[in-house]
């Protein structure tokens, strides 16, 4: 029998310019990854000073949410200025050195790009405000006279996804439309100025060096024409079900056409990512189509319950439908928008035990994979914040839809108060950190060889070195109820158990990885409960 081959794979992907199908992509939450000048707040000069960790975790590329010049009103989802750094986080200086340093530690920097809305604190909106309407400045974003007999009512029924109108009417008796906080205006995309602005901005980064863009609410930027109601009473929750009147309408696809052709024109293969929450995977394959997109965040996958034969299903579709258009799947359980899944899976032992299975399943997948900063501590929701903290416009608008919780700073050291995420002395962070931390943080994990760190570096470093991740295909194998098994390549085979009980199955060869102990009896494996099992062949 063939024996499982190491390669280079960095180089091989690299020879080839498909370095972004199998990535390994790393989310940099910046206000929370590390605090680089003292204040509290984490930073650009802060990520410099861990570049080392994300390149021996190994990881392929880091993704940054935005450091733009902003008010804060969204906590950088609102830009003021595209081509400057807001100087909570540092300066354009520090972009710049922060891109070189990831690329000389051999990591590609994804950036953040807002192209559905900008701040109300932009230039743009301060000229719109002041052009009155019929100025010319207007029609840079979507205003509209209001119903009603005085023009006293919103122009239509849209509600925004944070809650409440999406409209809010101006003294001069005109409504601008925002599908998030009124302090992000939507722009209009069929003004002919946006379009060379935001290639003008596509432009700066890529000459500054990034090698690439995820593309916020990719699939919100084209409006349905005539902007008719939506005529559904729950709209926030109807969205990602069935296609709305602003989002996920074909007009945004040749938008992003033309960012591909700019991607392409570049040398070293950019990438664009979509995120776009959209009703179904097939839908999500089209951003995805040979002149769009490289990847699309795959919401499906990550709001799956634990549930064997509801993930078995989603990857089944996840791979058709990417594949159908020829481009890798990807992988994703958390980001700085959702409840991490430590504590979505559960909570306490039982959501960890799942979260570990979860991320050698996730792992093994074909495609590319996301990691959300502190998935790879097991850190889990912070669920108590105390309320004077809680400034989420999300929140603020549905007390019961808070992203604060997933967003707290990570822990580096066991030093309390900070653990090291910022400098000693300082009074607090922008968000507390739990007391009880200390043993989930970078320094205590590294000495202990279970810890969750450790099995996502051990994980990281088998998928770089193994052949069998270079192929992208999957093929399901017979396994009890509640359990999944699947092979890669040649011989390498992963188990995911499901079940509060442990199963036992014949084992299909030696174990490279377990997120649980592993008891095996002559042939047979004893999985334990929501664990997964790495496994090579006998004779590798």
């Amino acid at each position: 029998m063939t024996e499982l081959v190491h390669a280079d794979r960095a180089t091989e992907t690299e020879a080839t310019g498909r370095w972004w199908r199998d990535a390994v992509i790393y989310q940099v939450y910046v206000r929370s990854f590390a605090d680089g000048n003292g204040d509290g707040i984490g930073d650009l000069l802060g990520v410099r000073s861990r570049l080392r960790y994300l390149a021996d975790l190994g990881v392929d590329a880091i993704w940054l949410n935005p450091f733009y010049t902003s008010p804060m009103a969204d906590f950088g989802y609102d830009v003021a200025d595209y081509r400057d750094v807001d100087p909570i986080f540092g300066s354009l200086a520090d972009a710049k050195a922060l891109i070189d340093d990831a690329h000389r530690h051999g990591l590609r920097v994804i950036v953040d790009v807002v192209p559905n809305h900008t701040s109300d604190q932009h230039a743009w909106f301060a000229e719109a405000l002041a052009a009155g309407p019929g100025g010319a400045a207007r029609e840079r974003y979507i205003f509209r006279e209001g119903k009603g007999a005085d023009g006293e009512l919103p122009p239509n029924d849209w509600e925004s996804v944070f809650g409440g109108p999406a409209w809010t009417r101006l003294p001069d008796g005109q409504w601008y439309l925002h599908l998030f906080a009124s302090e992000q205006p939507d722009l209009n995309w069929e003004n002919l100025e946006v379009h060379a602005e935001f290639e003008s901005i596509l432009r700066f980064w890529l000459d500054l060096g990034v090698d690439g863009f995820r593309i916020d609410v990719s699939h919100g930027m084209v409006k349905a024409e005539g902007l008719p109601d939506v005529g559904h009473a729950d709209q926030v929750k109807m969205i990602g079900t069935e296609v709305v009147p602003f989002f996920d309408q074909d007009g945004v696809h040749e938008i992003h056409r033309a960012w591909r052709r700019l991607l392409d024109s570049y040398p070293g293969m950019r990438i664009g990512v979509a995120e776009a929450w959209v009703p179904s995977l097939d839908r999500l394959a089209n951003y995805v189509r040979p002149d769009e997109m490289h990847q699309a965040f795959n919401f499906h996958f990550l709001t799956t319950p634990w549930d064997a034969a509801r993930f078995r299903t989603v990857i089944d579709e996840s791979l058709a439908s990417s594949g159908a258009v020829g481009a890798p799947a990807t992988w994703v359980l958390s980001n700085h928008d959702v409840k991490r899944h430590v504590t979505r899976y559960g909570h306490g032992e039982l959501g960890l035990r799942r979260a570990r299975a979860a991320a050698l399943l996730t792992l093994a997948l074909p495609g590319s994979a996301y990691v959300y900063q502190g998935e790879e501590l097991g850190l889990p929701e912070v669920l108590d914040l105390p309320e004077e903290y809680l400034t989420d416009p999300q929140r603020l608008r549905n007390p019961e839809d808070g992203r604060d919780g997933c967003r707290v700073p990570i822990p580096w050291a066991d030093v309390e108060p900070h653990f090291g995420f910022s400098m000693p002395g300082i009074e607090e962070t922008w968000l507390p950190m739990p007391a009880s931390w200390g043993p989930l943080s970078v320094e205590s994990q590294l000495r202990d060889p279970a810890s969750t760190l450790r099995l996502y570096r051990e994980a990281l470093r088998i998928r770089r070195d193994l052949t069998s991740f270079g192929d992208e295909s999957l093929t399901w194998l017979d396994s009890p109820a509640g359990t999944l098994a699947f092979t890669r390549g040649d011989g390498f085979t992963v188990t995911v158990n499901l079940t509060g009980e442990p199963v036992e199955l014949p084992a299909p060869g030696r174990v490279l990885l377990a997120s649980a102990e592993v008891e095996i009896t002559g042939g047979t494996v004893r999985l334990a409960p929501d664990s997964a099992v790495w496994w090579g062949r006998d004779d590798a």
